[in-house]
């Protein structure tokens, strides 16, 4: 099947052979070709083009190449692999051969002036322009989808819908393709940075390998020469430098003329001839997101800008989506449909498949066998948020009560009776859709069959007709076969002197007294059965008997933190409404009872072993909510000591940085799972804590962690309190497994989440709440059948806030499909890069962090590069081909790259950088999504009296105003932008203050006026505090001042603050991989 690709190719630069760790097979068979990285496999090469002088065009109507074909043979079949990313290979993916194929490169002669301006005029930017339609490319194209036109833009002419689309761009063309690389006839077009390789003037050449007659750029030191100071061989895309890939560039790209004498050491690498003469001073002004200067800086004319609006946005598919989707019911009962964006509003309505609020997949179509699969590369996988909300307007799960006997399931694979299962011989036996084996109905249970063949109470049983349901539990699935207790909460407050002097100790005591009025209940019930406990601590630990029978609460100590035990069983786990009146006062008392104190060391993982102890003695499950500040370093088990060290970064052993201390919070995590004790840690540092081992405990029993640098009580207190009042209220299930059956042909193999596994099977959780999601991704073991699908079913056996035992049973089917088309046209580029970011952030656990980003990018040009050669029409290899459904694909990669865990900066505090890591282990596809495109919405032309928000714009410094005042946020920071022309108007109405000037540094909080604007810019704020899973501190920020730095580096479209490409440089980087890969 014959698609057109969307297009993505400003006028840039041909891709040369011998860039972007390709050696593209030029020079002696014998040299050893850089590899590349396939995702859970082997590193491999692509193969050299059969023929010079020919550039093949994809192959258009004809089967899928097999993978031997593509890639090469001795790559081994998907299956679980130990781990996610292949050992990085002897040779550097991005270095070069010890043996120079460059030999034979004759020198280039400049191109005339008449060539630049021809290749100027040629440039072909019409789809994404808002003016007339600029002129084709000179190829035909036969259907050509346009990406519907960004806001405010009149729509493009009409074209036939096809399921991609495309951007035409022109570049020079290439002289025939020589056995050594071959020579350039022209130079890049001035109007572009030219992809990946060919820095912008004034810009240093990439990691790898310098061009010719340059001296050797960090990270690719020459033969016998150690690599220079701070850059670690091969350096990865964001290395200190900020320069954007590795890869060597193109033999002297454009001709520029490197300063410097050539480089001793490296041989065979002629000078070649500048085009434009001298040296030149800086990047170049009118290049947004341009390569930083460098020490080679190059002269030339000015530059003309690149219009942000020509390659694929982001805001324009969520807002297409949206309006195709508003207010729309959205049924289930079509097998692998691609549900709406998780930006879209829309109402589900279940018939037969879980609604994509529980279950979102990275594609809806399975490629039919692992050679598919491995060829593609696009990874299966699904998101699974089992306990999320549903809307007040779709009907809320159905419970289902099977009896004595329990669910009914197959007798085999222990499947749950659901849509998928086939009733046979009138309705006595039903075949099992995940193993096919045949099974008896048991009589309770027997119903008729229809002349279609379905059961006559087929719209009377939920588990018959729905995706998603309940199953009442029976003894057999309970611990010990008996009735769990109500869960419990218990509050330890880390009672130092860091926590009491900065009045933390107050304002929970003070908060807890109208929280615990609002414990999470089950839906109709009166009040919470959730029993509470108390403990304070610092060195030893303070236990509180609040029996209700007691006129005051009672303290006990226990000094032995080596022999963890609680000191009570009767009066420490109470029901909050019986022992009110005791608790106020204990919540009273505990500020003044450690007011004088002066203990500053304290004690960590007794405490959660106290925890465990308390709820163990109780036989209850439970969440222990633990308010601590500093490293604890008093002598106990668990004892930590300051490991953070800056050298480490950059290098192979920067992984031990997000590596627990084994050990004690080892057993503990797998005590707390096997007890259903879930932790939650709310850490108030001033300086280094060891994060990493600290929340080792929380992360792996489905818990939180919350982190307050530098907490004080005026512009910390009520960001806390948001976090603590959502944490605690939240919907919740306690002592959860969790387990993913597939039908045969494919199997769940990894699991990504907050979550514990004793085994390969058990996705174990102390507890799981509402917000929590685990990213499974799955094997082929066979061949999947196109008639027959593939279907997959979750199964969480939890206890409800009530106490009661059940399984929430969700189900999905997807298609299989033998074309490969199939597949791209059903991805969701949201999954897919909340499976990426995942495996990412588990994969520098045992990779240096530049391998993974260069998989990252390797695997961002294969899954490119196969759909361009097996799925789009032919069109001008100077075309970056994009499918429909992942056209913004790269912005969201790109974004991940430039996140804090990936990011090999000495200026971002460890802690930081493993917190973020931790987090988005355990989120949904939407909180990914948020983080990685944060929501920039402009609020200085909104009409106060209208209920509509302003529509987002696009998350890039271009579109800021010096007027403009912009409420940025991405579900964890909140940033409202004023520009150093902000109307005077405006800022009285908002903070009722004559000007800008007069607005103090580090304002957190807007100023409740009775003024429209104040009104309709606080609901704006208040909605989306209310809406996001955490709660976001407000920062206010001027144009131009210091903290705007920290606003820009959420402005993911443009450079990273700490090293990162911008959007169109890493555009230009695939579109090069991607050519190298084809040719």
């Amino acid at each position: 099947m014959s698609q057109q690709g969307y297009v993505a190719a400003p006028p840039y630069s041909q891709a040369q052979p011998g860039m972007g760790g390709y050696q593209g097979g030029y020079g002696p068979s014998g040299t050893t070709q850089p590899l590349y990285g396939h995702y859970g496999g082997p590193n491999q090469a692509y193969n050299a083009p059969p023929t010079a002088g020919m550039l093949k065009s994809p192959a258009v109507g004809l089967p899928p190449t097999p993978a031997s074909t593509q890639f090469s043979p001795n790559v081994q079949q998907n299956g679980a692999h130990p781990h996610r990313y292949p050992a990085p290979p002897a040779i550097s993916a991005y270095g070069q051969p010890a043996q120079s194929t460059y030999n034979s490169m004759p020198p280039q002669p400049p191109p005339s002036t008449q060539q630049i301006t021809n290749q100027m005029s040629a440039m072909s930017m019409g789809n994404y322009a808002s003016g007339p339609a600029a002129p084709m490319n000179s190829v035909a194209q036969p259907h050509l989808q346009r990406p519907p036109p960004a806001m405010g833009q009149p729509p493009p002419m009409s074209t036939p819908q096809s399921p991609t689309a495309s951007m035409p761009m022109t570049s020079p063309p290439m002289a025939g393709a020589p056995m050594s690389p071959p020579p350039m006839t022209g130079a890049p077009p001035m109007g572009a940075p030219p992809m990946g390789g060919a820095p912008p003037m004034g810009a240093p050449s990439m990691a790898g390998v310098p061009p010719m007659g340059a001296p050797p750029m960090a990270g690719a030191p020459p033969m016998g020469v150690p690599p220079m100071a701070g850059a670690a061989m091969a350096g990865p895309p964001m290395a200190n430098m900020g320069r954007p890939f590795p890869g060597s560039p193109p033999p002297g790209v454009g001709g520029f003329q490197q300063a410097g004498p050539g480089t001793a050491g490296l041989q065979g690498f002629p000078q070649q001839p500048g085009q434009f003469g001298g040296p030149m001073a800086g990047p170049q002004p009118g290049m947004p997101g341009g390569f930083p200067s460098g020490p080679s800086q190059l002269s030339g004319p000015p530059q003309k800008k690149l219009d942000l609006d020509s390659i694929p946005s982001t805001i324009e598919v969520i807002e297409n989506d949206r309006l195709r989707y508003e207010g729309q019911i959205y049924t289930t009962n079509i097998r692998g449909q691609v549900p709406p964006l998780v930006t879209s509003q829309f109402t589900v309505q279940d018939q037969g498949n879980a609604s994509p609020r529980f279950m979102r997949c990275t594609t809806y179509a399975l490629p039919c066998t692992a050679d598919l699969a491995k060829q593609c590369q696009v990874p299966l996988a699904a998101i699974i948020k089992p306990l999320a909300l549903l809307p007040k307007n779709e009907t809320p799960l159905y419970v289902v009560n099977h009896g004595e006997t329990g669910p009914i399931r197959c007798n085999r694979c222990k499947a749950y009776m659901c849509p998928y299962m086939q009733f046979i011989e009138g309705g006595r036996r039903f075949q099992c859709a995940f193993c096919n084996c045949v099974n008896e109905v048991p009589v309770f249970y027997f119903q008729h069959l229809d002349h279609m063949g379905r059961r006559v109470d087929f719209y009377e049983r939920p588990e018959l007709s729905l995706g998603s349901y309940e199953f009442e539990a029976t003894l057999d699935y309970c611990k010990n076969n008996k009735a769990p207790n109500p869960p419990a909460f218990i509050f330890m407050i880390d009672v130092s002197y860091s926590n009491i002097k900065s009045g933390l100790v107050k304002i929970i005591c003070n908060e807890l007294k109208t929280l615990l009025e609002k414990l999470p209940k089950e839906e109709g019930s009166e009040s919470s059965v959730i029993k509470v406990g108390f403990v304070t601590y610092n060195k030893v630990l303070h236990f509180y008997n609040v029996k209700s029978a007691l006129a005051q609460p009672q303290m006990m100590v226990v000094s032995d933190t080596a022999e963890m035990f609680v000191p009570l069983l009767d009066g420490f786990l109470v029901n909050y409404q019986d022992s009110k009146a005791v608790i106020y006062n204990l919540l009273d008392q505990i500020p003044d009872m450690f007011a004088d104190t002066n203990e500053s060391e304290t004690v960590f993982a007794p405490v959660i072993q106290a925890g465990v102890e308390a709820l163990k003695a109780a036989e209850c499950s439970g969440k222990l909510f633990i308010f601590h500040s500093a490293m604890p370093t008093a002598e106990a088990p668990g004892k930590l000591k300051n490991r953070d060290d800056k050298k480490l970064i950059n290098t192979d052993k920067e992984k031990t940085l997000f590596q627990p201390q084994k050990g004690v919070y080892e057993q503990l995590a797998k005590d707390c799972a096997a007890n259903g004790c879930s932790v939650d840690l709310f850490l108030f540092p001033s300086q280094y804590v060891d994060l990493t081992t600290m929340a080792s405990v929380p992360s792996h029993t489905g818990g939180s962690v919350f982190k307050y640098n530098n907490f004080q009580m005026e512009t910390d207190g009520d960001h806390f309190l948001r976090d603590l009042r959502k944490d605690v209220q939240k919907s919740i299930g306690f002592d959860a497994v969790m387990r993913v059956r597939t039908s045969t042909g494919f199997r769940a193999t990894d699991f990504f989440g907050a979550v514990h596994m004793n085994n390969t099977t058990d996705v174990e959780m102390a507890a799981v709440d509402c917000d929590k999601a685990v990213t499974v991704e799955f094997k082929h073991d066979d061949t999947l059948a196109e008639d027959s699908g593939a279907m997959m079913q979750c199964a969480l056996l939890y206890t409800t806030l009530s106490g009661q035992r059940r399984l929430r049973i969700h189900n999905l089917s997807l298609n299989c499909s033998s074309q490969l088309s199939e597949l791209y046209k059903s991805c969701e580029t949201d999954a897919l890069i909340n499976f990426f970011a995942k495996s990412a952030y588990r994969a520098i656990l045992n990779q240096p962090v530049k391998n993974v980003r260069e998989i990252l990018v390797n695997q961002t040009a294969h899954i490119l590069a196969c759909y361009r050669k097996n799925c789009a029409s032919p069109s001008p290899p100077s075309q970056l081909v994009l499918p429909d459904a992942m056209k913004v694909f790269p912005v969201y990669m790109n974004s991940l790259m430039k996140t804090a865990p990936l990011v090999t900066s000495t200026e971002l505090p460890t802690d930081d950088r493993a917190h973020q890591r931790l987090s988005v282990m355990g989120m949904s596809v939407e909180e990914t999504q948020l983080l990685l495109y944060p929501r920039l919405i402009p609020l200085h032309n909104m009409d106060p009296g209208s209920d509509a928000l302003p529509a987002p714009v696009r998350c890039s410094e271009e579109r800021l105003s010096d007027a403009g005042m912009f409420l940025l946020e991405n579900g964890h920071s909140m940033f409202l932008w004023l520009g150093q022309a902000s109307s005077p108007d405006v800022i009285q109405g908002i903070f009722d203050l004559p000007s800008l000037g007069h607005l103090q540094p580090n304002t957190t909080a807007l100023p409740e006026l009775d003024t429209p604007l104040s009104k309709k810019v606080r609901s704006i704020v208040g909605d989306l505090l209310e809406k996001r899973t955490n709660s976001m501190k407000l920062h206010v920020v001027r144009q131009k001042d210091k903290p705007e730095i920290l606003f820009r580096q959420f402005l993911v479209e443009d450079k990273g603050l700490y090293g990162g490409a911008s959007y169109m440089d890493f555009l230009c980087h695939v579109y090069r991989e991607v050519r190298q890969l084809l040719t």
